[in-house]
């Protein structure tokens, strides 16, 4: 059988959109990694699955699979493709709408040139909320010590954005080891659930340059909710203004907050190609 779908990104962060509202699939484990495949598939950071909502009250529901074919709660640069895709392919008239996710609603609204600002949902702090395990000696409201290999450790925030985050500051993006550290954070034993590893270099107290190394993804050039995690971690601990400025390898987000409300993140969309293929190929 022929699926029909689009090729998007928001900043790079790079995903593959498909309407089952209007055609019918079934895309298990398998499946879903053999189309991230980046030689033999697609090739994408995530899989966006656009359905009809389980709700009276909600335009859609959206579904997020990583490349590795696990579902996870929220994508916010994929929140942003999703609206721009269901109003062009005419799924509604909208611009802006309700989201159903499977950590609750969210609310893109769609402006000009491809730009999306989206209601994020306020940040959550508690340690049962990110789900993160703590140890006696620590308090719940400040960073914590997180163990590494070769008797390292660094100190992270914890910040659930509708996905889970660990937030640590380096002093230059550009040389943090991401790629030896951000593995040991994402599987560390104290997240039950895995995490998304952030490293968030602050330049002034409305800039950031932020890395982050996605749960079941690797580092990826861009993380919408990685930079909200980012943002309102700095932001809570005195250290950044209500509106920054987030500076990722594939562009800028803008991201506001204040204590006590919901977080905005707005920035742009990018629509690569339609098309379909023969999803016989890939299916075990």
């Amino acid at each position: 059988m022929y699926l029909e779908f689009t090729k998007m990104h928001g900043l790079g962060n790079d995903f593959m959109v498909v309407d089952l509202i209007t055609q019918r699939a079934y895309l298990d484990v398998v499946t879903i990694q053999r189309l991230a495949d980046r030689h033999f598939g697609v090739g994408f950071d995530q899989l966006l699955i656009v359905e009809p909502p389980d709700f009276p009250d909600v335009d859609f529901k959206y579904r997020i699979f990583n490349a590795d074919g696990s579902e996870v709660e929220q994508c916010g640069n994929g929140v942003r493709c999703f609206a721009r895709f269901v109003h062009e392919r005419q799924l509604t008239t909208k611009t802006k709408i309700r989201v159903q996710t499977k950590a609750g609603i969210v609310e893109p609204e769609l402006g000009a040139n491809g730009w999306v600002r989206v209601n994020m949902g306020p940040p959550k702090f508690l340690p049962e909320e990110i789900p993160f395990i703590t140890q006696e000696h620590e308090d719940a409201e400040g960073l914590y010590t997180l163990a590494l290999a070769d008797e390292k450790s660094i100190n992270i925030d914890v910040v659930n954005m509708g996905n889970p985050h660990a937030v640590t500051i380096v002093p230059d993006v550009l040389t943090a080891d991401v790629e030896n550290i951000g593995p040991q954070v994402e599987s560390h034993t104290r997240f039950p659930a895995r995490v998304n590893a952030g490293f968030m270099q602050i330049i002034d107290e409305k800039h950031i340059r932020l890395r982050v190394f996605e749960r079941g993804v690797g580092e990826t050039l861009a993380c919408g909710t990685g930079a909200c995690a980012a943002a309102v971690s700095g932001m809570r601990r005195g250290l950044l203004a209500n509106e920054v400025e987030v500076q990722l390898a594939g562009g800028k987000l803008h991201i506001a907050w204040r204590e006590g409300d919901v977080v905005w993140m707005t920035g742009p969309t990018t629509h690569l190609y339609d098309a379909r293929l023969d999803l016989r190929y890939f299916q075990g």
